[in-house]
């Protein structure tokens, strides 16, 4: 017994010695960073960019911009926006956040309140200040849009290690994109300053390197003479210089190059002029390629983000239209621009360590004007005549001059206090107006708020109209046009449509992680976000409903 006893006595003995192992001995996690993840994402939206003009400019394109993208990475070349409306807000918004206004709340560039009753701006915010101008055009931030971003969640995962940047002409380009938890979102200011600016959203006073881009005149740089980068007689792609469907610029009198453009500043908003030419795009570049520099993004193992937007391609085709000479120059510059980013990708970041993806925030109608000349149905919507028939029906059918709250996004808001007073029923005066509308001229569909909200559309215009209500921000009543109809001057482009002139837009990726190939199976906006946070192996945004494209996957 006593043998047992001392044996026992030892067994404690020792498993007490490995039990008060010294800290200092213990082994802790391994701390290692993914290596096999992009230094840097790089997420290109050109705004207003048909698909066809990948395929239609091709022969003047260089090999290093948009062909290498196609030749070295992957080309979804039947890519649809699935919602409507296609605006430069809900674009850029449902790019990067995998789903669509429905569940993003920015259902237009600007958009009536119904709850302060006013138009409100997607990227307004009066509660932040302006950094880098007086102008109240830093008034911004993106608290309107309710969702995250594959930006925001590539922060919450590394802990904030991993920065995020947006940069765009265009303040909205610049700010959904980047997400709530941003870094910094940089936006120009032309007029008489020509600066890139920001908000106390981001930070109290620009970061030196940014102050000393805006020192370096290099938007004075741009105000020069803009003409065809090759021979005008080469661009057989485009329609004659010459012609009635464009708009052009105040102090010339007609839309033909070339454009002296420090002649014209000044009858132009002065460095606003710079927006409506491809020199706005290689701006946009140089700001790009110093905010890589500057931040030291792709420097390390963690994932970086940024989110360029290129803004000129939308003022050029809200002028001069999608066939006009302007519109095919400004892409033949913008692949030389691409080309030289992407040289200083190599060069900065390495090649094989970056990974891009280049889509658009929404395509563009034919100039109907154009369009009838070609004998195709096309044509303006008469708005005038619309309201004065529609205000008659108002008031001969429900006695009342005040049903209407406004008009605006092709939605018409209810005054529900009036509807409510005059002791009606909602659903009943949506439904009266749905079919006392659906008989006017060139309107060809229109919908009621009961029925996006009661109705599950799968297919056609109607799930694209479903996809793009938001039950707390949209409007009462819902109408849609005649294809190529639009409200619109009689020069330019425009767009906003469910039409594939609008839907169908580029979805390029490449660099790390992707394979190379291409498909015409179906893919939509909201299957980006999704698709690069598999890349990187992060959460999903919080709404996203785009489904993971793993054929683009390596």
């Amino acid at each position: 017994m006593k043998i047992i006893i001392n044996l026992l006595f030892v067994f404690l003995l020792i498993s007490s010695c490995h039990a008060q192992k010294p800290i200092s001995e213990e082994k802790s996690a391994p701390s290692k960073v993914n290596t096999s993840n992009p230094k840097l994402v790089v997420g290109i939206v050109v705004d207003q960019m048909r698909y066809d003009y990948l395929t239609r400019f091709e022969n003047k394109y260089g090999d290093g911009g948009f062909k290498r993208m196609i030749n070295e990475g992957f080309n979804c070349k039947n890519n649809h926006f699935n919602y409507i409306p296609t605006y430069t807000g809900p674009g850029h918004a449902s790019v990067y956040t995998g789903t669509t206004p429905k569940n993003h709340g920015i259902i237009g560039n600007n958009w009536y309140d119904k709850e302060i009753k006013k138009s409100v701006y997607c990227a307004g915010d009066d509660t932040v200040s302006s950094v880098g101008t007086k102008d109240d055009a830093g008034h911004m931030s993106p608290h309107r849009m309710k969702t995250t971003t594959f930006g925001d969640e590539n922060r919450l995962f590394t802990q904030k290690q991993g920065k995020t940047i947006g940069i765009s002409l265009k303040d909205r380009g610049a700010i959904l994109p980047a997400g709530h938890t941003a870094n910094a979102a940089y936006w120009f200011h032309g007029r008489s300053e020509g600066a890139w600016i920001t908000s106390t959203f981001y930070m109290n006073e620009l970061p030196k390197w940014v102050s000393d881009f805006n020192a370096s005149q290099a938007a004075e740089s741009y105000l020069k003479v803009w003409d065809t980068y090759y021979d005008i007689s080469t661009y057989t792609e485009s329609d004659s210089d010459d012609n009635t469907f464009e708009g052009g610029f105040k102090g010339k009198e007609k839309a033909t190059f070339p454009y002296d453009l420090a002649m014209l500043e000044n009858d132009n908003r002065g460095f606003d002029i710079l927006k409506a030419t491809p020199y706005g795009n290689s701006l946009t570049t140089d700001f790009a390629i110093e905010a890589i520099k500057g931040e030291q993004l792709g420097q390390d193992d963690i994932t970086d983000v940024l989110t360029v937007s290129y803004s000129s391609t939308d003022y050029v085709g809200h002028n001069f239209g999608v066939s006009s000479k302007e519109v095919e120059d400004t892409y033949i510059r913008l692949d030389k621009d691409l080309e030289r980013f992407f040289k200083f990708l190599d060069a900065q970041v390495g090649e094989g360590n970056y990974t891009v993806f280049l889509t658009a925030d929404h395509g563009a109608v034919e100039v109907p004007s154009y369009l009838q000349s070609m004998k195709i149905p096309s044509g303006y919507l008469d708005n005038k005549d619309t309201k004065m028939r529609f205000e008659t029906y108002l008031n001969t059918k429900f006695k009342s001059s005040d049903l209407i709250e406004n008009v605006s996004n092709n939605q018409i808001f209810l005054n529900r206090k009036q509807i409510d007073s005059l002791g009606l029923n909602i659903n009943d005066v949506q439904e009266a107006i749905v079919n006392e509308l659906i008989g006017y001229k060139h309107i060809e569909k229109v919908f009621s708020a009961h029925t996006m909200t009661t109705s599950n559309f799968t297919t056609g215009i109607e799930s694209l109209l479903q996809n793009g209500y938001n039950q707390k921000r949209s409007g009462d009543i819902i109408l849609l046009s005649d294809p190529a109809y639009i409200s619109y001057g009689k020069t330019g482009s425009t767009h906003g449509s469910g039409l594939n002139y609008d839907t169908h837009v580029p979805l390029l990726f490449f660099g790390k992680g992707i394979t190379k190939g291409e498909t015409y199976n179906k893919t939509v906006i909201p299957d980006i976000a999704p698709t690069i946070s598999a890349l990187l192996g992060i959460s999903f945004p919080n709404a996203s409903t785009g489904d993971v494209l793993g054929f683009v996957i390596d």
